[in-house]
């Protein structure tokens, strides 16, 4: 495997940051997860637009322009001879010392790894996941905005650390206002007499994957409510499906041990996960030519 570091396309034994990087020291930076399908690189320019988003609202300045960070990309892809991957920039603060002032990194580390990706729930897109609501609570908009795609992810590991204790292939987060926020890694919706409802996108990540099926449902005719949501829309939900990069759509056919409507993928979850697939099939940056 090929990692791009600091300007060099590296093996990955060689691939070495300082034990006195603040993104390993404190979670200090920013990352995106993308997909590439069938040489081509999905909504390329939107996960870069929320990769500089996430850095300036950190204050951390990516010492790459956009147009040269989506090069590196799809170098790092060419390398490693993929057409369909998933792909993980990262930029971190960088090497500084053990005190916590930013001031002391003077330059940001970047880094891109790129690696053969297949469906990250196997053949649960055709039986639907098993959910569990978690009692850790979504970080709040005014503590650690959930919008900020950062290196420190402990809170959705948490979420994710009680899901496999009680059995969940997903965990469902609420916010500390008692509203579903997220999935501990995708964004959710409930689909209810016809209509989807999703949260709107204050307590939980403004996912491109999110963005995609709002696009889908609207060329559809697919109403959509943004509305906060809590356990009684879940539980009564007809169906419920949650999307992301890695999960692509997802349906959840089990939530707390509820039954969702059939116990299977519904027919406006079906439509959504065979539209993306339409989608992912025709759009995206080339890789090759």
């Amino acid at each position: 495997m090929i990692i791009y570091l600091d300007g060099r396309y590296v093996p990955e034994e060689e691939a070495k940051v300082s034990v006195f990087d603040h993104g390993l020291l404190y979670g200090d930076g920013v990352f995106e997860g993308i997909r590439a399908y069938n040489g081509r690189v999905f909504r390329l320019e939107e996960h870069l637009e929320r990769l500089y988003d996430s850095a300036r609202s950190i204050d951390l300045a990516i010492p790459l322009s956009m147009e040269e960070f989506a090069e590196v990309i799809l170098e790092t892809v060419r390398r490693n001879n993929l057409k369909d991957a998933y792909i993980r920039p990262i930029v971190t603060r960088g090497k500084g010392d053990l005190g916590l002032d930013p001031r002391k990194c003077p330059r940001p580390t970047v880094i891109v790894i790129a690696v053969e990706w297949g469906a990250l729930y196997g053949d649960l897109y055709e039986k639907g996941l098993k959910a569990v609501t978690v009692s850790v609570r979504r970080n709040p908009a005014d503590a650690m905005p959930p919008n900020v795609k950062s290196l420190n992810y402990l809170n959705n590991i948490l979420a994710k650390i009680e899901a496999n204790y009680k059995g969940g292939d997903e965990a469902i987060f609420f916010d500390t206002n008692g509203y579903v926020s997220e999935g501990s890694g995708d964004n959710i919706f409930v689909v209810k007499n016809g209509v989807i409802i999703t949260p709107p996108t204050l307590n939980n990540l403004r996912g491109v994957t999110r963005g995609v099926v709002l696009e889908i449902a609207a060329s559809l005719g697919i109403t959509v409510k943004e509305q906060n949501i809590g356990y009684f829309d879940l539980y009564s939900a007809d169906e419920v499906f949650v999307t992301g990069t890695a999960a692509e759509v997802a349906p959840i056919r089990e939530i707390d041990g509820r039954v969702i409507g059939a116990a299977r993928p519904g027919p406006i979850t079906r439509q959504m996960m065979a539209a993306f697939r339409a989608v992912t099939e025709k759009e995206g940056t080339p890789i090759y030519g």
